[in-house]
């Protein structure tokens, strides 16, 4: 059955001609070991060039020094790290006494001990395994050292601020890089010394910290420090979609981690049907890359039904990527733009065999652009959907809010009547600020305008349609493109523009919706469901 599961392109895929790297399909290499930043003695920033000279002190030195502790030592930690999932459903007591097994203050709400967790767990989960690799090679252990700059409480994060009374006297400090020898190793001291007027400094889940100037109290939130001056700390560069980018973060708001917040799959016996979703910005563009193939990605995922926007194929393209299909796909159904060759267009590509299958909304004036694919099978119906975009200029704007979203909102509830649906697809729209870098930047910017905005809701929300991702994730910033100007995707500054929209009724069913950052080749990335029958 295995073999069935590897969706590929025999005309066009050779694994040994396009190697793939296990980290960039899947969930991506694991991030830094955890350690402690810099010490608690006072220091005077009057002289710049003498801040790299005395920012490492013995807190640094027995960071690394110390062996580490593993979640495999606490049968509590080792329960939770077997799925992460069940942080959530713990209860504030619970949550407490596993803060402090992890030696972690136990304080805040219950968001914010869940926060807390969920970043141990992932920090401590990263470091096991960093390790183990150290262990396999001992070289990957210099390189390690120098990304141990993560602060592992708020205790040391208010101990370490006093040290920094005069960095407001620092302006516009460049970065400082000092080596220190400890134990004959080479420790990359990386710290970029920031001083901004700011009422809260937001800090990156397990990633970024913030220290502060004043005296905070000892109910201070795990990730948010009030400042006036702030240091940023090195981050994992390997994992962007760690690093909470936002130009306007809300406390409570952590950085979407798939290591961590995936969740296992249903337990045996229990059926389930496992979709994916891509807006691929170019279907033969994909294919062609070296370093992708959608064999590892179909042998990673071992998914049933694939679902594909922004192919840009042409009708006769099809039928020679259909022959092409890998035993086990031989379902696939494909739409193209008639009015623009080479634009717009979707496909459905399942192992299951569907009922039926019908293309575009049923209005000439909307199936011209090969938008739509909607195939039924037993117990739903499954859209791929690639709404229009507002254009440049916002010159389809009204097209999109007036006629476009309607409609596709007056489709879905009437195939509805029949049994539940799930629209899948790039529906264009950053629904939240949440959902979206910077949203003050942005508010005429195609995409994010108020009038989508209230669009989506009225036409799918407000009728009863779920953002899965969403539901299970209410404080979890999550992007699913990045922009190919100004390093985007490497900064994590994205949208979040695809979705898995489903009915009420099989809402609960959902017993997962991710999204997969690290899988690379189009501006997109995949967003997954897990739907339990």
């Amino acid at each position: 059955m295995n073999q069935a599961l590897q969706l590929g392109f025999r005309t066009f895929i050779n694994l040994s001609s396009f190697p793939v790297d296990p980290r960039k399909l899947g969930i991506g290499r694991l991030a830094p070991l955890r350690g402690k930043v810099m010490g608690s003695k006072r220091r005077s920033f009057s002289n710049p060039s003498s801040i790299a000279d005395q920012n490492i002190d013995k807190k640094l030195r027995d960071a690394i020094d110390n062996d580490y502790y593993t979640i495999s030592d606490n049968p509590i930690l080792k329960d939770i790290k077997d799925d992460p999932s069940k942080i959530k459903a713990m209860t504030i007591q619970q949550l407490r006494t596993a803060l402090r097994t992890a030696g972690i203050p136990p304080k805040g709400l219950k968001r914010e001990l869940v926060s807390a967790l969920q970043s141990y767990l992932a920090k401590e989960i990263d470091g096991e395994s960093s390790l183990l690799a150290d262990k396999q090679d001992p070289s990957n252990s210099d390189k390690r050292i120098s990304m141990m700059m993560e602060t592992k409480s708020v205790e040391d994060q208010v101990q370490d601020a006093n040290s920094f009374s005069k960095v407001s006297e620092v302006q516009q400090s460049r970065r400082t890089v000092k080596q220190l020898q400890i134990k004959g190793k080479t420790v990359d001291v990386n710290a970029k010394i920031v001083a901004t007027e700011q009422k809260k400094s937001a800090c990156a889940s397990g990633r970024m910290t913030s220290l502060t100037k004043k005296k905070a109290s000892s109910d201070v939130d795990s990730k948010y420090v009030s400042a006036k001056n702030r240091v940023t700390l090195p981050v994992n560069q390997s994992e962007p979609w760690t690093i909470l980018a936002h130009k306007k973060p809300q406390k409570g708001w952590i950085a979407y981690n798939p290591r961590t917040m995936r969740r296992s799959l249903p337990i045996e016996n229990t059926k389930f049907v496992k979709i994916l979703s891509w807006n691929v910005n170019g279907l033969r563009a994909l294919l062609k890359l070296e370093g992708f193939s959608a064999m590892e990605l179909a042998k990673q995922e071992n998914f049933d039904v694939l679902c594909l926007q922004e192919t840009k194929l042409q009708e006769k393209d099809v039928e020679s990527i259909k022959q092409s299909l890998i035993e086990g796909y031989e379902n696939s159904f494909w739409t193209c733009s008639n009015t623009r060759l080479g634009y717009s267009g979707t496909a459905i590509i399942s192992r299951i065999k569907p009922l039926a299958v019908r293309y575009g909304l049923g209005i000439s004036d909307h199936d011209s652009e090969g938008r739509v694919v909607t195939a039924e099978f037993d117990s739903f119906y499954l859209l791929s959907v690639y709404v229009p975009n507002s254009g440049d200029g916002l010159r389809r704007l009204a097209y999109r809010i007036t006629e476009w979203d309607p409609s596709l909102g007056n489709y879905i509830k009437e195939l509805e009547k029949s049994k539940p649906v799930i629209l899948t697809g790039d529906l264009n729209c950053a629904h939240e600020e949440i959902d979206i870098y910077n949203p003050a930047g942005n508010r005429r910017s195609a995409g994010f305008t108020i009038e989508e905005r209230q669009s989506f809701s009225t036409n799918f929300l407000s009728r009863g349609f779920v953002d899965t991702f969403r539901k299970q994730n209410p404080d979890v910033v999550g992007y699913t493109y990045w922009g190919y100007r100004h390093g985007a995707r490497k900064g994590n500054k994205g949208w979040r523009l695809d979705y898995f929209l489903v009915s009420e009724a099989i809402a609960d069913d959902v017993h997962d919706s991710f999204i997969l950052p690290d899988v690379i080749g189009s501006d997109h990335c995949p967003i997954g469901l897990v739907l339990k029958l």
